[in-house]
């Protein structure tokens, strides 16, 4: 018996982490507002999970006979409804305008957050009663594997590039076994409409997905003369393959670099961002004869590869990186004629983790530093895009002019296109205008507020807004599941605790992207990292009898006082295996700590599901704190996490750490149970840990 219940626990975790990624990825390919809300889908996720263990095991049974319905509501209804790009504050910037599609932003975020939330819950309450029935830290042993185990699926089809059916057919398959044979017919039918919702979607021509986006492939009419290729990626036009001879035109933006750098031999040229190989035809044209294209995206340059008429990709000369490109800049030691930063605008988040984008790390003051110091004798560095707002194309000038020591070209063309061309000496570089500053000129982006597109050090009021409604949701949706708001105020430490940890996974989110690259894989092994250690951590405390709070404690802050303290160039500067070591030791450490406090101080709670309400409303103020990078940048967090970890302790030890008559070894085996769901579920999602 008690291995059927293992293997289903095991299968429900899976499936509650799959379907969670799955949606953080689905839902912000369709509906484009969400590239203004890093962890939107997260937070509606999170509570959603929380409401379902939070339910009592003999209520909301309904959850678990409709399980699938939300599910496949949500699906239906994003689908009839894509959403393209709406800029609608002065402080967030697209490159691209396009014609507004879909529901109103006021209507579509709330309802999919709402339907995210009930989905979520659903499930959480399939994974809730399949908890309790066992052991509290065997439960908690087997959830964390099932969690592992729907990472791992994901991060593989991801890898396999696999389209939204197969991740429908994939959830559809565990959801409608874990329904049992009473709800075959109940969860038939919604199902069914998931899965042919995303049949169509796969089908659609010209769709495919890579690990960032889904992209569609437009190809030129029949019967015209066009050539062009137009590529849109997660519902905005992206790229566009030009044969070579428009792309050489006088007004050509891809020419202008080599125009202003007439001395230039560009023997040796790196382009970053090659995407279908436009600029990398370019380079050969102009007398490459080695070119190294770094793009990101494996299924863009694999259009490329295979539809661009200059065939870029099958000359010699070219070699293809699929890598982020500030990655690649500080793991090679080639000097180049010219670096060229070509069109490297994401429109995507690297995850549902944090508010950075794929090209974040590009635009800070410490990569152009890293793109001089890859420039030979002569070399010149040039890069150009849609910026479309004056002060932005300053930023990145101002920043040049402060690298390089001189003002670079500047060449605008229509919708605020500019080209931007340093030397690395004022004699490397011939302007037909050099830039001048148009008024005030904003300070350079840096690797610990890596947010170019943001003018003023803030927090939008769009974000105050909306993150004030989630949280106001929060309060309510966790009353109306039973848990007494006065009987949370007693575990004012869980409160502080699940908010820390939370800005604490979001700053080794960060902090890995820039030693490692902002990639899919790098993403996905963090993630797979942190419920590695937290399992680690359940596995010692299994095998303790007693824990010293006070200890543990000191070792937390010990751990994130050296994370403060180790400089970022210094873990950059390390060789890949050494950079490696000191990031995980840097990032898993305190959630190796964080977690024994957690689990320890949970199961010595008299009242459980009171502690996992506060627990679960500081988690989600957590999510929402992490906006504060914005103002303060990601290392200040650090100093957030410590502060809200000290202000945890303090509480502890004036409630006494527990309630009478519980044990060395917690509560009872009622409990446990609760303490060990809790602590999964502050844990749970790819962005929040206990």
């Amino acid at each position: 018996m008690e291995h059927h219940v293992r293997a289903r626990l095991l299968l429900a975790s899976a499936t509650m982490l799959f379907v969670e990624l799955a949606l953080i990825r689905w839902a912000g390919a369709n509906v484009v507002h969400l590239s203004y809300f890093s962890n939107f889908i997260l937070l509606g996720s999170f509570l959603g999970i929380g409401l379902g263990f939070l339910i009592g095991a003999e209520r909301g049974q309904w959850l678990k006979r409709w399980a699938p319905l939300p599910l496949a509501v949500l699906v239906v209804l994003v689908r009839e409804f894509p959403v393209q790009v709406r800029q609608s504050s002065g402080d967030i910037i697209y490159f691209t305008a396009v014609k507004t599609t879909g529901l109103p932003q006021w209507v579509t975020l709330p309802v999919l957050f709402l339907l995210v939330a009930v989905a979520m819950m659903a499930i959480g309450k399939i994974t809730a009663d399949l908890f309790r029935q066992l052991p509290s830290l065997e439960a908690y042993r087997w959830d964390l594997l099932g969690s592992l185990t729907g990472s791992v699926a994901f991060a593989g089809l991801s890898w396999l590039r696999a389209p939204s059916l197969v991740w429908g057919l994939v959830a559809a398959a565990a959801l409608f076994v874990l329904g049992g044979r009473r709800n075959t017919l109940r969860y038939a039918l919604p199902l069914a409409a998931m899965v042919l919702t995303l049949l169509f979607e796969s089908l659609a021509p010209g769709v495919s997905w890579s690990p960032y986006y889904k992209i569609e492939l437009t190809r030129p009419e029949p019967g015209t003369s066009s050539r062009t290729y137009k590529i849109a990626a997660n519902g905005v036009p992206h790229q566009s393959i030009a044969p070579l001879q428009v792309l050489q035109q006088p007004n050509s933006p891809y020419e202008e670099a080599y125009r202003e750098t007439p001395g230039n031999p560009h023997r040796k040229v790196l382009v970053i961002g090659a995407g279908n190989g436009n600029d990398v035809a370019v380079a050969l044209a102009n007398g490459a004869q080695h070119v190294d294209a770094v793009e990101i995206d494996p299924r863009l340059q694999e259009i490329g590869a295979q539809l661009h008429p200059a065939r870029p990709y099958e000359n010699p000369r070219v070699h293809v990186h699929i890598n982020d490109g500030r990655a690649f800049l500080e793991r090679t030691d080639t000097k180049y004629d010219l670096i060229v930063l070509a069109l490297p605008d994401s429109l995507t988040l690297v995850s549902g983790a944090s508010n950075l984008r794929l090209e974040s790390y590009l635009f800070t003051k410490q990569a152009f530093e890293s793109a001089r110091d890859h420039l030979a004798p002569g070399g010149a560095f040039a890069m150009y895009n849609y910026y479309r707002q004056q002060w932005l194309i300053d930023r990145f000038a101002g920043s040049l002019d402060q690298v390089f020591g001189h003002a670079p070209c500047m060449t605008e063309y229509s919708k605020r296109a500019a080209v931007l061309v340093a030397g690395l000496t004022p004699a490397d570089q011939r302007c037909g205008k050099a830039w001048q500053a148009s008024g005030a000129v904003p300070p350079p982006a840096d690797d610990d507020h890596p947010f170019p597109y943001l003018l003023n050090r803030t927090v939008p009021s769009l974000y105050l807004g909306a993150l004030g409604l989630i949280l106001l949701v929060t309060v309510i949706s966790v009353r109306l599941a039973g848990v007494r708001l006065r009987g949370t105020l007693r575990y004012a430490d869980m409160f502080l605790m699940g908010a820390a940890f939370l800005l604490l996974e979001t700053k080794n989110v960060i902090g890995f992207a820039l030693y490692f690259g902002t990639t899919w894989l790098v993403n996905a092994l963090v993630f797979i990292g942190v419920l590695l250690a937290v399992l680690a951590a359940v596995e010692v405390r299994r095998r303790m009898r007693r824990l010293n709070q006070t200890a543990l404690q000191i070792l937390l802050f010990v751990t994130l006082a050296v994370g403060w303290l180790v400089p970022v160039q210094a873990v950059l500067s390390l060789p890949f295996a050494a950079r490696l070591a000191a990031a995980v030791a840097l990032a898993f450490a305190p959630i190796f700590c964080a977690n024994l406090i957690f689990s320890d101080r949970l199961a010595r709670s008299p009242d459980p599901t009171s502690a996992f309400g506060a627990n679960l409303l500081g988690a989600l103020t957590g999510g929402a704190l992490e906006y504060l990078a914005l103002l303060t940048g990601y290392r200040a967090l650090l100093i957030l996490v410590a502060v809200l970890y000290a202000g945890a302790c303090v509480a502890m030890r004036l409630s006494g750490g527990g309630g009478p008559g519980d044990g060395a070894d917690g509560a009872g085996k009622g409990g446990q149970d609760v303490a060990a769901q809790g602590n999964r579920l502050v844990r749970e999602g790819p962005a929040a840990a206990p």
